[in-house]
């Protein structure tokens, strides 16, 4: 049975680029929004969330908040993506619970490893 990862981003094309190159090997559940994300949490819960910083309606900040306050994905991994390379966004998204911090545009090859990392962090290691 495949992993299940959560891709919560507002633009359409980051949505079919994470679901094009990570369908392959997970499922992929893409949400345009941090409101619908956690509607749809209420009810699944995947291995691993990706989440974009910069959306309406909700910030990638707050839906981080909030993902860790609920019992049930307060340690889901979460990998945080953001237009912004500045370190100070880096440390907010740590701070709040993020377990990687991506800037877009990013390399698919980097996102490969972190998504391995954060799925499979035993594995992982052993294989250095």
């Amino acid at each position: 049975m495949k992993k299940k990862i959560l891709v919560v981003d507002d633009e359409v094309s980051i949505c079919l680029l994470l679901d094009n190159f990570l369908s392959k090997n997970y499922e992929i559940v893409t949400i345009s929004n941090g409101l619908d994300a956690l509607l749809w949490l209420d009810s699944n819960i995947p291995d691993l969330i990706i989440s974009d910083i910069q959306m309406s309606n909700m910030d990638g900040y707050e839906f981080l908040t909030k993902l860790r306050q609920r019992g049930f994905t307060k340690h889901t991994p979460c990998i945080m993506l953001s237009g912004k390379s500045e370190s100070k966004e880096r440390i907010k998204c740590y701070k709040l619970g993020a377990q990687d911090y991506l800037t877009k545009p990013f390399n698919p090859e980097e996102l490969d490893e972190l998504v391995k990392k954060n799925l499979y962090p035993i594995h992982y290691a052993i294989e250095w």
